[in-house]
């Protein structure tokens, strides 16, 4: 990069804390670190034209499990681990709601839905057998139970004759949340760098050397908040999960309001500005989502579009406005990852797919850590 002595001096020059990755953890670690540090120089490095991953692509739920999910999760690990998941679900959203304001993020609490095919009897019924239990172990979260049985209003199709309602979830609007995120740290003197892409890094005499494909700068500190993309700067157990999402264009009288959840949550949907939005689907090719290329298959793309047909829509033409996909990070435990990796380097990788809810808490652990 054809760098003059005034862009240098200006942006890449005596740098306190580089910050790998512009999403949600990296700006919350930004602002954080501002707090602590207010005459420091922080730079985030972005690889994409806007935060790339899964902070600008997700389906902006405010969710803390779905019944299902947490039972599958109790299968897999201890009771009181499951219940600290949910509980750092609970107060991420919290600490985005207050850093940022409801109406920056479009925040609505209007709840969630768990849906059940048809064809899902045995894993409805557990569900329905083990929710007073369930409400049990997390009302001390919320305060009050969080699960109850909601009748099919929104009359849907193919599906069982009620829902398992959850009062606290919620949703808000994923672009305004990342504008008003990155308009705070800029408003900070935060300096946020896009199209960069950090290719290695190197400890030497106290700082980090951090190589990218334009340039290559120094830091006192270097903070990796990539996610899905960690496994290329880090050895960690990490790895990335592509998620595909398709949006229809404009319904009329469109009545559905609020957020749902099909098949353990590898399906969910919601009503955004007279739409529907669905994601989902990386079951069905565990392996060839596991992949840091954005893109869609037919095999996901289809089926989403077949959900959308028979048990969501099933009584309204429809046309799908636009697809994408984000990528995630996951491994084999459910739990963020937030480390010192050296002496100058740390880490706060693998969300999960629950980015929305604990990125902003993830993030600030990830400050806290210096």
């Amino acid at each position: 990069m054809n760098l003059s002595y005034w862009e240098y001096k200006t942006w890449l020059s005596n740098i306190d804390f580089a910050i790998v990755g512009s999403g949600i953890v990296g700006l919350s670690c930004a602002l954080r670190l501002r707090d602590a540090h207010p005459k420091s120089k922080i730079v985030v490095l972005e690889r994409g034209v806007l935060p790339q991953g899964a902070s600008t692509k997700n389906a902006g739920f405010a969710c803390f499990g779905s019944i299902s999910e947490i039972l599958a999760d109790l299968n897999s690990y201890a009771q009181e681990k499951v219940f600290r998941l949910v509980e750092q679900r609970w107060e991420g959203i919290q600490l985005l709601r207050s850093v940022l304001g409801d109406e920056q993020i479009d925040f609505r609490q209007n709840g969630s839905y768990e849906l059940f095919l048809e064809e899902q009897t045995a894993l409805y019924e557990n569900c329905l057998d083990r929710m007073a239990g369930i409400n049990h172990l997390l009302k001390p979260i919320f305060g009050a139970e969080p699960f109850s049985l909601h009748p099919n209003s929104f009359h849907f199709k193919s599906i069982k004759e009620r829902y398992i309602a959850h009062t606290f979830e919620g949703q808000l609007d994923t672009g305004k949340m990342m504008m008003a995120l990155l308009q705070l740290a800029q408003q900070k003197g935060i300096i946020v760098l896009n199209s960069i892409t950090v290719n290695d890094f190197m400890e030497n005499q106290g700082s980090i050397s951090v190589q990218t494909d334009a340039f290559e700068c120094r830091a006192q500190k270097l903070l990796i908040a990539t996610n899905g993309f960690a496994s290329q700067l880090l050895n960690e157990d990490v790895r990335p999960a592509r998620a595909q999402v398709v949006i229809t264009k404009p319904l009329q009288n469109l009545g559905i309001r609020g957020t749902f959840h099909l098949d353990e949550g590898y399906y969910y949907f919601r009503n955004i500005d007279d739409r529907i939005l669905l994601g989902g689907g990386r079951n069905l090719d565990f392996e060839g989502e596991e992949t840091v290329v954005f893109g869609q298959t037919e095999l996901i793309q289809n089926r989403l579009e077949e959900l959308l047909e028979r048990v969501i829509l099933p009584n309204t033409n429809f046309e799908i406005d636009r697809r994408w996909s984000g990528i995630m990070g996951v491994g084999k435990e459910k739990s963020p990852i937030i480390k010192q990796v050296s002496e100058n380097v740390y880490g706060a990788i693998r969300l999960g797919g629950m980015g929305v809810a604990i990125g902003s808490l993830t993030g600030r652990k990830l400050a806290d850590l210096i």
